[in-house]
């Protein structure tokens, strides 16, 4: 029995940390269609600061600090120091915490379900919420990390539950944008929408809309605001252990939409029966020019993992 416990022990320090993988396909050469990428990574965590680390739902950095946020759809922030070169040179967890209310008050299980992150132009760290849809700006280096400071307004259609597919399918991005401030999505299109049409809010009621994916069950799980004011979007398709695993990243031209509705343009579309072994990608954060991360949700789950992502859109 001592011996099987020393064998674990050793394993899990073994593969805890980073590692480097490769999720491309074999005869790919890490271009594919619009971005190339530059580094994949496997974070092997089992605990960060005390904090169990999984089911990683959306990333944000901070450039100043070159320091990378991710948070988990439990309301846990982890805080990693980062430095990005033509590959991921750094990459070191340092803190993590648990999302609260402001004083420190703990959120209630099925109110802390956190699903976007984003830092605005100030450098404030903003997170929206499924469950009860909300949107807050949380402490990010202090001794108060991690507790909110104010909560936003959102628009009153998201603001009732009702008008969502379900509790799971509300706020599950958000976004800064130098003009239109903040930008949110939900996974699902509300109920009065088309399922294939989804919406882009902002937090002043304009609206954006564009079509989903054509892969079934297609789902916004991340937004990011690009250099030149579009947006790039992560989707993602799954519908069964049979049926392939669609990744799609596309750019939605936020000006000259026609009636409201946006011109896209799909940049990768990664899919597991393509060679793809990619994984439940939730979050995307632009970390330098024409440059992002993307990060997986290992769904708390031994078979699945936590990847990121480092890749160029091409110009």
């Amino acid at each position: 029995m001592k011996y099987l416990l020393l064998l674990s022990l050793l394993a899990v320090n073994l593969f805890a940390g980073i590692r480097t993988i490769d999720i491309t396909p074999s005869d790919n050469n890490g271009s594919t269609q619009s971005i190339r990428i530059l580094d994949q990574k496997v974070l092997n965590y089992s605990v960060i600061d005390g904090l169990k680390f999984s089911e990683i739902s959306d990333v944000a950095y901070w450039a100043k600090a070159q320091k990378l946020f991710m948070i988990s759809d439990e309301g846990k922030l982890f805080v990693f120091h980062v430095r990005f070169g033509e590959k991921i040179e750094e990459l070191e967890a340092i803190e993590a915490a648990n999302l609260t209310k402001k004083g420190g008050k703990a959120f209630k299980k099925w109110a802390k379900d956190s699903e976007g992150m984003t830092i605005d132009a100030k450098g404030r760290l903003l997170i929206s919420f499924e469950g009860k849809a909300k949107i807050g700006r949380f402490h990010k280096n202090s001794d108060k990390i991690g507790q909110r400071i104010k909560k936003y307004t959102i628009p009153a259609l998201l603001q009732n539950p009702k008008n969502y597919r379900s509790r799971n399918k509300s706020l599950e991005a958000l976004a800064w944008h130098p003009e239109y401030g903040i930008l949110t999505v939900a996974e699902w299109p509300l109920k009065q929408d088309d399922k294939k049409q989804q919406t882009v809010y902002a937090l002043n009621g304009k609206k954006w809309h564009f079509k989903a994916e054509p892969e079934r069950r297609s789902a916004v799980s991340a937004i990011e605001v690009m250099e030149s004011g579009d947006l790039l979007v992560l989707e993602r398709s799954y519908t069964g252990l049979t049926n392939p695993f669609v990744v799609t990243l596309k750019r939605v031209y936020l000006k000259n939409c026609k009636k409201g509705m946006c011109r896209t343009e799909v940049l990768a579309k990664m899919n597991t029966h393509k060679g793809w072994s990619v994984d439940n990608f939730e979050g995307l954060a632009r970390v330098g020019k024409n440059r992002y991360v993307m990060v997986s949700d290992d769904n708390d789950n031994f078979f699945q993992r936590t990847l990121l992502i480092y890749f160029e859109v091409k110009e």
